[in-house]
């Protein structure tokens, strides 16, 4: 029986600068500590503003709460009038495309990396996540990665989406299963 050797993991194949020079995801990771993960400057214009400076296409009327994690911005685009909640992280090692009118509630959690649990060496892997407009991932929610949460689909509350979430649906569990149509009045 093989065993897992994390003496053998090996990321090589994984960009170094992930789209930007080493000075300026240093340079990121500062501004993410002061502007984004602490509570204490609440000013969301000014996020829209270092976002947009760092490279993410953000769209106009979009909210970001405080405490949000982003790892790299230049790999982020969101959509007009969209909402980011307090305490969400999005970790995208790759693209994330979130539309517009979408709402990442509370705690929700982008994941667009994973590690292969078949291969010894524990393999990285990355995949984008898209969410189309109109999508609500509920508080404390995950999606993993590779998924797309076509339009106007519900991730309920703590539920994690392991796979694609079909348009007008409302998801939920663990995995995420369908459990009705969503209806906007």
């Amino acid at each position: 029986m093989s065993r897992t050797d994390l003496s053998r993991y090996n990321n090589d194949w994984y960009p170094p600068t992930i789209g930007a020079p080493a000075w300026k995801r240093l340079l990121w990771y500062y501004t993410s500590l002061v502007f984004f993960e602490s509570a204490w400057l609440p000013l969301n214009s000014l996020k829209i503003v270092l976002l947009r400076a760092f490279g993410a296409q953000i769209g106009k009327g979009v909210v970001i709460k405080p405490r949000v994690q982003i790892k790299y911005p230049w790999l982020l685009s969101i959509g007009d009038y969209s909402w980011i909640g307090e305490g969400a992280w999005i970790d995208n090692l790759c693209r994330v495309q979130i539309g517009a009118h979408a709402c990442l509630s509370q705690g929700a959690y982008l994941l667009t990396g994973n590690h292969n649990y078949k291969k010894a060496s524990f393999d990285l892997m990355v995949a984008p996540i898209t969410l189309e407009d109109g999508v609500w991932i509920g508080a404390k929610a995950v999606v993993c990665p590779g998924i797309t949460c076509y339009s106007h689909s519900v991730l309920s509350v703590g539920s994690i989406a392991t796979t694609n979430l079909e348009a007008y649906t409302i998801y939920q569990g663990n995995p995420a299963l369908p459990v009705k149509k969503r209806t906007i009045e």
